[in-house]
Order: C-alpha cells, then sequence, then structure tokens
C-alpha cells in the first residue's frame, strides 16, 4: 500500500526512480522494490522517499493484544 502511494505521488510530479532515489539516496533498485511491494522499507528509507516527494510519514501503531 505504502509503495502504491509513493508510486502514485512520483508519478503525479512527473519525476522518474533514478531521479528519486538519487535525491533520497537510495539505490533504484530498492525504490523499484517498494513501489512494487517487495520490500519492507525502513522507516529511515521511507522518510527520505516521503522528504523527495513532499511527503508525509503517519505511523499508526495498534494495540492487537493485551499484554498480561
Amino acid at each position: 500500500m505504502v509503495g502504491k502511494s509513493i508510486k502514485e505521488r512520483r508519478k503525479t510530479l512527473r519525476v522518474t526512480q533514478p531521479q528519486v532515489a538519487e535525491l533520497a539516496d537510495i539505490s533504484v533498485n530498492t525504490l523499484y522494490k517498494i513501489e512494487r511491494g517487495q520490500a519492507n522499507p525502513t522507516l529511515e528509507t521511507l522518510t527520505k522517499i516521503a522528504d523527495v516527494l513532499g511527503m508525509e510519514v503517519i505511523l499508526q501503531v495498534k494495540n492487537l493484544q493485551k499484554i498480561k
């Protein structure tokens, strides 16, 4: 889901994967995998990409099970 949002934003801005990767200081292959849902990027990587694309990273933490 995050990869789809990144790809859509990148295309809206009309920038290429190599351009985003260079500005975010990540490999093109990493960006390619993130956009296709084939990688689990770190928060640091997501933040770099978001900064380049003018996006915001919002974390949602859920308590799925009470710890006794």
